[in-house]
């Protein structure tokens, strides 16, 4: 499966299971958050690629708590976790997760732990720790 895939098949029903569907928590796939950085170069102007997360994990419409990278599910989860880390920081969020659809990650921002989970917290847990 390749990564919009492994999203559709393995993560959605993951996060609908950890109750990130029912509201007022959700989550929003593919969140661009950035238009890209503007570049000059001589008297050339271009804009970079947009930031895109693949998910983001939300309390409430308003208050994002955690970013979620995905990866096709032939890789391993833990490519993702620098850039899944880049962004919870862009975005100032406390939890960053990467996940190939088997395996998930999470990197805690409050301990500096990484850890492998078995499936995905729920949005009172997140909110609570």
């Amino acid at each position: 499966m390749n990564e919009a895939d492994t999203c559709r098949k393995l993560i959605r029903p993951k996060l609908e299971a950890a109750g990130w569907d029912n509201m007022p928590h959700l989550y929003n796939e593919q969140s661009s958050f950035t238009d890209g950085r503007i570049v000059v170069a001589g008297n050339k102007v271009r804009r970079r690629k947009r930031k895109i997360a693949d998910f983001l994990l939300r309390y409430t419409r308003d208050l994002a708590l955690a970013v979620v990278e995905a990866k096709a599910n032939e890789e391993p989860a833990g490519d993702g976790m620098q850039q899944a880390k880049d962004y919870a920081e862009i975005l100032g969020l406390k939890f960053a997760y990467t996940t190939n659809g088997n395996d998930i990650l999470e990197f805690d921002y409050f301990t500096g732990l990484e850890r492998s989970l078995h499936a995905f917290p729920c949005p009172g847990e997140l909110w609570n720790r």
